[in-house]
This record gives C-alpha cells, structure tokens and sequence, in this order.
C-alpha cells in the first residue's frame, strides 16, 4: 500500500503582507515618521501591525523589546530590524534612510524659523496639544500590548508584576532606566526560563536521544543494547 506523503503546513508569519520592494518600505517608514509628533511608537505599532500586517502583535512586541536592549533610538532599532527582516541590508537602509530624512528636512526648516514663531501663543499651544495628543496614542498602544500577556508563558500576572515593577522604579523611585532594563530583563529571562522548564518537565533532551528514528519514541540504553544483541547471529552459526 502506497504511504500519503504528509504535506506540512506553512508557517503562520508566511500568510501575513509582504512590502513589494526596498522602495515601499521607504514610503513606509517616511509616512510613519511624519506622523510621530511627540513619540513614533504609537504610530509604528498602528502601521505595522494593524494597518499594513507586516508584523503580527507578537512579533512587534518582541521586536521593539529587543530594540530597546540596543544602543541608539528605539524607533530607529526597531525600522533597521523590520527592513533587514524583508530585505536585507538593502530594506534595512530603506528603512532608516524613511525614518530619518524627512525628519531631519523638517527639523532643520522649522529650526531655522522657530525663533520668529515661538513667542506666538498659538505655536505654543499647538506644541502642548500635540504632546497630549502623543500621550493618548502611546496609552492605546499599552493596552493593546497588555492583551497579549494572556499568551505568555510565565502568565498574565506575573508579567503585570514586572511591568508595576518597572513602573514604580521609574515614577516613585527613579531609577535610571538602563538598570530597570538590566535588573527586570534578567528577572525576567530566569522567570521565563523556569516556566519553560516545569512546562517541559525537566531540563532539555540529551543530544544523544536525537539518533533515534524519527517515528520512534525514546528509548532506554538498556533496551538498544538488547536490541543490538538480538540482531546478531550466533557464534554458532558464523561457523
């Protein structure tokens, strides 16, 4: 009888949109940039997620928290890494060149007038009306990533309570943020850690288990070494 061969499903990021070329993510990234006033988190994780689908919640989440670790804007981590993701060096290069330019222009014009226009009230009072506009989106933003703790593994409460953590460290107690990042990321990583652990039941899978044939199930060495002596033939019969 002809065995069906089993055909295995794609993976879910595959079904997720693609940017057609370097030169979309370019647009992108200039679109979102002009519309960061005040903070462009907010606004990355609206384009990226919810109106383009280029990254899933999951994955955004992942990313900017991997963005911060590193040296350098936040924003400006997190385009490099979604161009390389697509692209290469080439969508990384897009990516920032999007994010950067169209900024820079404007800030070097508004620079150039903002001595004449700074004693108007009304330039004053667009400014505050843009920060408090800045603040409402990034407190969308946080309660759209507080929905996917449900899905993590060390549990929805227990990442609340590094996130109130973090919170009073910064609001009561103000601790310099690269220490809040170094002390709860490494919390963190030993909570994860042994949830993964009682998850799984133990530590990690000796390599020598990987030998076994893949339909298989593991086996004791006792019962191979049986296996091996049974497969031989007598001394008997090689005579």
């Amino acid at each position: 009888m002809t065995s069906v061969p089993r055909v295995t499903p794609p993976p879910a990021s595959a079904a997720r949109n693609h940017p057609r070329s370097p030169g979309a993510l370019f647009v992108a990234f200039t679109l979102l940039a002009l519309q960061g006033f005040g903070g462009v988190l907010a606004v990355a994780q609206r384009e990226l997620v919810d109106r383009r689908g280029w990254l899933g919640r999951d994955e955004f989440i992942e990313a900017y928290s991997l963005a911060q670790l590193l040296p350098g804007p936040n924003v400006v981590n997190l385009s490099l890494m979604v161009g390389d993701r697509f692209f290469g060096w080439r969508g990384a290069l897009a990516a920032i060149s999007g994010m950067l330019l169209a900024p820079l222009v404007l800030v070097l014009a508004a620079a150039a007038g903002y001595q004449q226009l700074a004693g108007y009230p009304a330039v004053a009072g667009a400014l505050r009306g843009m920060g408090a506009v800045a603040a409402g989106l990034i407190l969308a933003m946080a309660c759209k990533m507080l929905l996917t703790l449900r899905k993590n593994l060390m549990g929805p409460w227990l990442c609340a309570l590094l996130g109130l953590t973090a919170l009073i460290a910064v609001v009561v107690f103000r601790v310099p943020l690269a220490w809040i990042v170094i002390g709860l990321g490494l919390a963190g990583w030993s909570l994860a850690r042994v949830c993964i652990m009682r998850q799984s039941g133990g530590p990690p899978a000796q390599p020598g288990n990987a030998a076994a044939s893949p339909g298989a199930g593991p086996q004791r060495p006792g019962a191979i070494a049986a296996g091996t002596t049974a497969t031989r033939s007598p001394p008997e019969a090689e005579q």
